[in-house]
């Protein structure tokens, strides 16, 4: 990876890093697609451990919001979900599963933009939690089924369920690709090079909060996702 890519890769984290604390997700969509665009083999390791860093901050900061019986459902849909996503990681080539996170990435936002409100259901929870532990776990990107289903939450509310669901969900996904030998020295390596950038991202987004306005931050995110994908998929084919 050469200077240029990985000064982009870095700022994408951490901007990513600042959306995940404001918004409740936002690493995945944003990172997920850059790295594969440079490195497909380092997802999607790299971004569940950054996310599993910057999950926990968020946690420290806002822990008292977190709906314990809400992120618990959700796991439980997780687990099944989990199982599937290492599956496909263990059987995908690296130029499959690169079109696979652009594909999640675009069905996200494509969802996202159409409105679509599910109830927060207890069956609606455990799908949420499925598709985002299969879509998690295979391409990093499993904030869109869980911002869906919780976007009725109030902010601090949903940014702690968010990050509490996630932190337990990117350690369950962790430990199933480890014990797959999809866990690798050059991926945690390259974790270590970009943890600063999402430091920067959790360090920046509390004095931001005030001045954002988080459905435009949500567009904004959006866009950049799409346009990251959209290079995801040229480039698999040129």
């Amino acid at each position: 990876m050469s200077p240029p890519e990985f000064t982009l890769l870095f700022i994408t984290v951490a901007v990513g890093a600042l959306l995940q604390v404001s918004i409740g997700f936002g690493l995945g969509l944003l990172a997920a697609p850059v790295i594969a665009i440079f490195d497909p083999s380092l997802t999607p390791v790299v971004v569940l451990l950054l996310a599993t860093g910057v999950t926990t901050a968020v946690l420290v900061l806002e822990g008292g919001h977190l709906d314990l019986r809400g992120a618990g459902w959700a796991l439980a849909g997780r687990v099944p979900g989990t199982v599937g996503g290492a599956a496909l990681v263990a059987v995908l080539p690296a130029r499959q599963l690169a079109l696979l996170v652009a594909v999640v990435v675009l069905a996200g936002v494509a969802v996202s933009l159409r409105g679509f409100v599910p109830a927060p259901r207890r069956r609606s929870v455990l799908l949420a939690g499925l598709m985002s532990g299969l879509m998690g776990t295979a391409t990093s990107i499993g904030g869109p089924p869980m911002a869906m289903v919780w976007q009725g939450l109030s902010g601090p509310r949903l940014r702690a369920t968010m990050s509490g669901f996630f932190l337990a969900g990117s350690v369950m996904s962790l430990a199933v690709l480890a014990a797959t030998g999809a866990v690798h020295t050059y991926s945690l390596w390259h974790t270590a090079l970009l943890a600063p950038a999402a430091a920067i991202g959790v360090l920046l987004a509390r004095p931001l909060a005030g001045s954002m306005d988080m459905r435009r931050t949500r567009g904004v995110a959006m866009v950049l996702a799409v346009a990251s994908a959209t290079v995801l998929v040229i480039q698999q084919f040129v």
